[in-house]
């Protein structure tokens, strides 16, 4: 017996391009995908790792509010930096976000993303109990 899948689309380009969802509910867990700082299709916070962090982890967030989620269910981060020096501005974005919570969390620095501006990309992964709807 499998337990249902839902996936959740949204406007970024790349879901249709590379064939991805933006967060995929399955069984406990609802994945979010790599999220960049955009609304849309306009960069938030150019040049300001701190601001693109907040901006990207707001867009994985509201991606969870598909679920029923928020940060309060947040079991695992990642974020992926371009610059070393940029830990302290997203980690402080991180424990704004995140401090209560305390969730499993990965930062790796990276040598690029496919947008040239993008400083901070994060990903996050949420536990949503026995609810399974």
């Amino acid at each position: 017996m499998s337990e249902a899948v839902r996936r959740v689309q949204t406007d970024s380009p790349w879901d249709e391009t590379i064939g991805s969802a933006r967060a995929v509910a399955a069984g406990d867990r609802v994945l979010v995908a790599g999220t960049m700082p955009f609304t849309g299709r306009v960069l938030q916070g150019e040049g300001d790792p701190y601001e693109q962090a907040l901006a990207a982890f707001g867009g994985a967030l509201e991606a969870l509010k598909e679920f029923g989620l928020g940060a309060e269910s947040v079991i695992r981060t990642r974020m992926y930096l371009t610059h070393l020096r940029d830990v302290d501005a997203v980690g402080r974005a991180h424990r704004e976000l995140f401090g209560a919570v305390r969730p499993a969390a990965t930062m790796v620095v990276v040598s690029r993303f496919v947008d040239s501006r993008v400083l901070v990309e994060v990903e996050v992964e949420a536990f949503r109990g026995a609810d399974t709807s």
